[in-house]
């Protein structure tokens, strides 16, 4: 499940950006501290977006839930975050063939994103955003409840099958790298709860998730209990869909290894963990995403 902050990353990262992080008395000697374990950001940040095919940018805000912040106050600085790539870009000029775009010349479109752990009184909200259209600017305000209601609607798009002993090292990490790339996958540790039905739970996983990522190791060939039927109701679905489902992941096995295990399968491409865990999830995402 994405976080606020994680959809804060992502979000519009088909454009250029330039993020400078700021305490509430915008302090840029000192960078945001995030702590991976909870999620924990101590510091505004402030997102510039660059988008040269639209000719256009706008501005995307991160405030944190564990300070205390005057949004008017951060509005304000608006317009010095328009200035920045005058000073701070280490180029102001975009090649492309023989056209040449200055930063400076992209339209801005008035479009604030306010991504806000903490409630916004509905009070203070309308007041901001009907004194932001008196200046043609635009406030979009997200919340936990916004990124609670969007993880509703992006069911994970497939199911990691993995041995327990690979967890740590290879499943965790590729799915977390997954979701950062907005790539939702069903993981035990991100999609179960406390007293939910384990068997019922990967079941309707597999039944669901559009593809099956199978992590290949020497732990999971050996492993005949919950592998083996992960594996062989993925086989199953391809069987009576008529449609690729299983995505290899290969670590430390041999194609020998793999025929031994299923024939099948040892003819079907996969990718080498060894590539990295942004390449082998890239690799991925663009599989499960045709």
């Amino acid at each position: 499940m994405a976080s606020l902050f994680e959809y804060f990353l992502n979000d519009g990262n088909q454009s250029l950006r330039e993020d400078r992080n700021t305490s509430l008395i915008y302090d840029k000697a000192h960078p945001f501290l995030y702590d991976e374990d909870d999620g924990r950001v101590d510091r505004n940040v402030e997102r510039l977006h660059l988008d040269y095919d639209a000719n256009a940018k706008f501005i995307s805000l991160y405030i944190p839930g564990n300070v205390e912040f005057e949004l008017p106050d951060a509005l304000e600085r608006i317009d010095e975050i328009l200035e920045w790539p005058q000073t701070s870009l280490p180029q102001t000029e975009y090649e492309l063939g023989q056209e040449s775009l200055d930063v400076r010349d992209l339209t801005f479109t008035g479009r604030v994103y306010i991504y806000s752990e903490r409630r916004v009184p509905d009070e203070l909200k309308q007041k901001l955003i009907a004194d932001a259209k008196a200046v043609n600017r635009n406030l979009v305000f997200r919340s936990k409840e916004y990124a609670a209601e969007r993880n509703k609607w992006e069911k994970p798009r497939a199911f990691i099958s993995h041995d327990s002993r690979d967890k740590s090292t290879i499943a965790q990490p590729l799915a977390s790298q997954l979701m950062e790339i907005m790539c939702p996958v069903w993981f035990d540790e991100f999609t179960l709860k406390v007293g939910d039905s384990l068997r019922e739970s990967i079941e309707k996983g597999l039944k669901e998730c559009p593809k099956c990522i199978v992590i290949l190791t020497p732990n999971f060939l050996r492993n005949e209990r919950w592998t083996k039927r992960e594996f062989d109701t993925a086989f199953t679905r391809e069987l009576i869909e008529n449609q690729k489902v299983i995505l290899p992941v290969w670590h430390g096995v041999s194609p020998e290894d793999v025929y031994k295990y299923s024939p099948i399968l040892a003819d079907r491409v996969g990718v080498q963990w060894s590539k990295g865990k942004e390449e082998v999830a890239r690799r991925l995402s663009a599989a499960i995403n045709i």
